[in-house]
């Protein structure tokens, strides 16, 4: 296995600091809206789910205890043996090495697909969504997960951290593929102020990092609303 599949495109915060990336996993949506707001649209349970970016594995085992299949798509080596000690008593799953441009399935082999904060961030991703197509079941549903940049507290500082992001062209590019958005409002939620800022440091540059801790003291607490967009589509 290569340590990263051809076409890989790096990612600036699980690649570099994977142990702060799990405390970042752990910290955002402790109430799993985001997960209930999906199931609500398409069930997984008894099908075959695909967690397509799927990093470290965080997520598999809560799809593994419904689903009848379960795949994890992910371009580093690195993070797919994470994933790989963290399902390895879980008989259905199934890890690969690939892209969201190269999905290592077969046509019509997937009923529902997440992809979250990986790949899918507007336009740009088209061979990504075209791979999509070919993977999904007629009747399957994808779902794409990221940043709404629009509001919430995170949303402003993700603005300031990438100002070249324009949210209405992010929402028209989907809203013309095709996708239905579903708004979604999260937090993250620390168990300590060194988990907060170590995770604010690995998501936006160290000048942005800075202005956000000294605007976000202490005494603003642990846990900051964040808001997410839900992007859905049938197939």
């Amino acid at each position: 296995m290569s340590r990263t599949a051809p076409g890989a495109i790096p990612s600036p915060n699980i690649w570099h600091h994977t142990a702060t990336y799990e405390v970042e996993n752990h910290a955002v949506d402790p109430s799993r809206v985001i997960e209930q707001t999906m199931e609500a649209i398409a069930p997984w349970a008894g099908r075959t789910m695909l967690d397509l970016g799927c990093g470290t594995g965080f997520h598999l085992p809560r799809w593994a205890a419904t689903a009848a299949r379960v795949v994890g798509v992910e371009p580093h080596a690195d993070l797919l043996a994470v994933a790989a000690r963290r399902v390895r008593r879980l008989a259905n799953v199934t890890l690969l090495q690939g892209t969201a441009q190269a999905v290592p399935l077969p046509d019509s082999s997937v009923d529902v697909v997440q992809a979250r904060w990986a790949y899918f961030f507007g336009p740009g991703c088209e061979p990504g969504l075209a791979e999509l197509d070919r993977v999904m079941r007629r009747g399957g549903t994808a779902f794409v997960i990221d940043n709404d940049a629009s509001r919430s507290t995170f949303g402003g500082w993700f603005r300031r951290g990438y100002p070249t992001v324009d949210p209405d062209a992010v929402s028209r590019f989907w809203a013309s593929h095709g996708w239905t958005r579903t708004p979604v409002d999260i937090a993250w939620r620390f168990d300590s102020r060194a988990d907060l800022e170590a995770v604010v440091r690995i998501e936006f540059s160290a000048e942005v990092a800075d202005e956000v801790l000294r605007e976000w003291g202490p005494e603003k607490g642990l846990e900051v609303d964040y808001a997410v967009n839900l992007w859905s589509k049938q197939f």
